[in-house]
């Protein structure tokens, strides 16, 4: 049985998804689901049927699991919780400080339509959460540290965008050289967010718009700039396109602990062509353990920590025990 899975915001996340739904033999692409005009959507597949968004809750027995690709900025915050009230979803909020809300939100509608919510997947939060987790547990006298980068990230330049005179945006997220060295040689330093990573923003504005106010906007906004050392520079279509077309990223959670007088360091690293492809396979993954975990009774919201590693996987127990452990 193929488990129908929808498509909710079509952008890079929403390609990456569906690239992903049609690579897994055990997943069939319900639909895509849009607030573009969709005869004007043409799919990365080419196999994909496009609705309008307004259309969804039309299409509720025909889906399994929606996968909501929405911005973490604005969308995600009021899309999970409305669609967690009629169907499993997943999503991949990643604004960190505001995640035990948006759980709250979703969770009170889940557990009141029998379904299963599962939010704040992908990379990090996701894989990265995981590890951290497992660090922490394994070697409780210890302390971690995340480097993001450098690489795109695309919930901090879906923020940029969102400023009225923003055309275009992409932001790289860049470690600091001298915090990533002392980590990894296990000197467990103190280090304050603006020591661990700098902020390149890449604008494209729109014609006669305030420079100025963008740039103070943008680096004065909560949750994603303003804890770190931001540059500005604004640039031309052209240039984008040219430098700036490619979303790759990565990182690393590194953990450095002690059983007495040993110290061990944990590190878990990911180099990635492309984020949203990779982070679209991770929600696919994470909607076939909703289905499964749904038929299983369980329902509310839901994150990486609630999912039995074999959820993820499309192999049986079986296979699993003689090729996995």
């Amino acid at each position: 049985m193929s488990i129908r899975i929808g498509i909710l915001g079509y952008g890079n996340l929403g390609k990456g998804v569906e690239k992903a739904v049609i690579a897994n033999a055990d997943q069939e692409l319900a639909g895509i689901f849009t607030r573009r005009n969709p005869a004007e959507v043409k799919t990365a597949s080419g196999a994909g049927k496009v609705f309008h968004a307004d259309d969804l809750l039309k299409m509720k027995d025909r889906i399994d699991v929606l996968v909501i690709c929405g911005g973490s900025a604005t969308d995600l915050p009021k899309q999970t919780p409305v669609y967690a009230a009629s169907f499993n979803v997943v999503d991949s909020f990643d604004t960190h400080a505001k995640i035990p809300e948006h759980y709250r939100a979703v969770d009170e509608a889940a557990c009141a339509a029998g379904k299963v919510g599962i939010i704040s997947c992908g990379w990090d939060p996701g894989l990265f959460s995981l590890s951290r987790l497992y660090a922490h547990s394994v070697l409780p006298d210890g302390k971690d540290y995340t480097f993001w980068g450098r690489g795109v990230s695309q919930g901090h330049s879906d923020a940029i965008r969102r400023i009225a005179g923003v055309k275009d945006a992409r932001q790289y997220t860049v470690p600091v050289p001298e915090a990533l060295e002392k980590v990894r040689a296990g000197l467990n330093p103190e280090l304050t967010t603006r020591q661990k990573h700098t902020r390149e923003c890449w604008v494209v504005a729109e014609e006669g718009a305030d420079l100025s106010r963008i740039e103070r906007e943008i680096k004065e906004m909560p949750d994603y700039f303003s804890d770190y050392d931001t540059t500005v520079s604004f640039i031309s279509e052209e240039e984008m396109k040219a430098k700036h077309s490619e979303l790759p990223h990565g990182g690393s959670v590194i953990y450095s602990g002690q059983t007495g007088e040993r110290k061990h360091v944990i590190e878990f690293s990911l180099k990635l062509d492309s984020n949203p492809e990779f982070t679209g396979s991770v929600l696919a993954a994470v909607a076939r353990a909703a289905w499964r975990m749904n038929r299983e009774g369980q329902r509310g919201a839901k994150t990486m920590f609630d999912i039995a590693p074999k959820y993820l996987s499309p192999q049986t127990d079986e296979w699993l025990r003689a090729h996995m452990l």
